[in-house]
């Protein structure tokens, strides 16, 4: 590929960096507030995707409405999680809530491997292009880097500008102090684990309209999500998006020089990388 394709490639990949980071928001909320490692967060993502293909190709229901439902259903979803699964076991060992959401993930693919098969599916969805100097931004990445960034602004005006969401952040700093001052800790705790999870089917309903999908298609996302928060900063929503937008514009300028198959080898290596020498990320830790 000629050095022409840079300038392209690298817009697209920022721009498809915005929704790997609303997906990786999702995931380092949760671990921000209940120092929980989600590993559902990948089938989540899926499940958001075929939201969007069922609504569309059953009910002909709008793909952007679509995603709107699947935010709902996240957040309906995410919240019947935290019950089931994690809230009894989210004062136990790491590895017991780790191995809590593993079920829970190994029980969306099982569940949704027997509905939908493995077969590709994909939202037929055409939006035009615009095309100028030599780069063409499809409408249907333009809209989701939209529908992303008002996400990420809700997020923040939620946590930030409402009394709920202050209590939630309460909570993410110490637990035991917000008890004491009549703060409900288990219904804010379920209440992130829905946010989280309605980020993550966004995100999902969003890459539906850009990417053919499976059932199984969740686990990419999932495996850059947790590259892209160990970049940003573990718990640090503000990270998430900038670590999205770093792994974007890599992959983009990656794909111009090497095979889209090494792309991966070399997020993994920054992944390892930061790990040694800054566990923090860039950003910092923070909830």
């Amino acid at each position: 590929m000629s050095l022409e394709a840079l300038l392209p490639s690298a817009i697209d990949g920022l721009m498809l960096g915005f929704v790997y980071g609303l997906a990786a928001m999702g995931l380092t909320l949760i671990f921000g507030v209940m120092k929980v490692i989600n590993l559902s967060h990948g089938p989540v993502i899926a499940l958001g995707m075929f939201a969007v293909f069922l609504l569309f190709s059953s009910f002909g229901i709008n793909p952007y409405l679509g995603v709107l439902a699947a935010a709902v259903i996240g957040l309906l979803f995410g919240t019947l999680i935290y019950f089931v699964a994690v809230d009894r076991v989210i004062n136990a060992p790491e590895l017991t809530t780790l191995l809590a959401t593993f079920s829970v993930n190994l029980m969306i693919i099982g569940v949704g491997t027997v509905l939908f098969t493995t077969s590709p599916r994909s939202v037929d969805i055409d939006l035009g292009a615009l095309r100028g100097s030599g780069v063409t931004i499809l409408g249907t990445h333009a809209v989701a880097v939209v529908i992303a960034v008002l996400a990420a602004a809700a997020l923040y005006g939620f946590l930030f500008r409402t009394r709920v969401g202050k209590q939630v952040r309460a909570v993410a700093n110490n637990r035991a102090a917000a008890e004491l001052m009549g703060i409900d800790s288990r219904r804010m705790l379920a209440l992130a684990f829905g946010i989280g999870t309605a980020l993550a089917m966004t995100s999902g309903a969003l890459l539906s309209t850009l990417f053919a999908f499976t059932i199984l298609s969740g686990g990419t996302y999932e495996l850059k999500s947790f590259v892209i928060v160990v970049l940003g900063g573990l718990g640090n929503p503000t990270g998430a998006l900038v670590g999205g937008l770093v792994i974007g514009l890599l992959e983009g300028v990656l794909t111009v020089f090497f095979p889209v198959a090494w792309v991966p080898v070399f997020e993994y290596l920054i992944f390892l990388v930061m790990l040694q020498l800054r566990p923090a990320g860039l950003l910092g830790s923070r909830a």
